[in-house]
């Protein structure tokens, strides 16, 4: 297991992403702090990231067997059930889905009881919105990288150098 750990100490002096509006990546935010919630949930919208956001782990839990995300990001201490034990439910249903876990303790107990868990991403509280999205466009640029995962033709924008074409109907 592979743990990346990230915080204030390494962070270096990055400009937010721009907003993108053609961005399709659908995020799940998992916080039990509703005005951490807000905040990283505003931060998200506004770099052009589809978000949705769950109070507890069982609601993250519920929402992931009926939609598709392309990331989740959760605190490890939640009502229901811990960030750790939803990491496990995903790895579980065998599911490709990356995790960022942004907490303020690491809960190194909790992975070695549960050795199995893919490799995550910690992002140690406090952070800042900056540092959140730099982490998040990492993750999602190596989702995009998938074959399975490639943004289909259609929704991508097309380069500056390609000239139009006409439609003919």
């Amino acid at each position: 297991m592979t743990i990346k750990h990230f915080d204030q100490s390494n962070e270096t002096a990055s400009a937010t992403p721009h907003f993108n509006p053609f961005r399709l990546q659908r995020i799940l935010l998992v916080a039990g702090d509703f005005e951490v919630s807000t905040l990283n949930a505003e931060g998200l919208r506004e770099a052009g990231y589809h978000v949705s956001t769950a109070a507890n782990g069982i609601v993250a839990w519920d929402a992931i067997q009926v939609s598709n995300f392309d990331l989740v990001i959760t605190d490890q201490f939640l009502p229901g059930f811990s960030g750790v034990e939803l990491i496990q439910k995903i790895y579980d249903a065998h599911l490709d889905l990356p995790v960022i876990m942004a907490t303020g303790l690491l809960p190194t107990w909790e992975f070695i009881l549960h050795p199995g868990l893919n490799s995550i991403t910690m992002l140690k509280k406090p952070y800042t919105t900056a540092k959140l999205l730099s982490l998040v466009e990492i993750a999602l640029d190596k989702v995009l990288a998938k074959p399975e995962k490639v943004v289909p033709a259609s929704y991508q924008v097309p380069s500056e150098r390609q000239e139009p074409r006409a439609v003919s109907c």
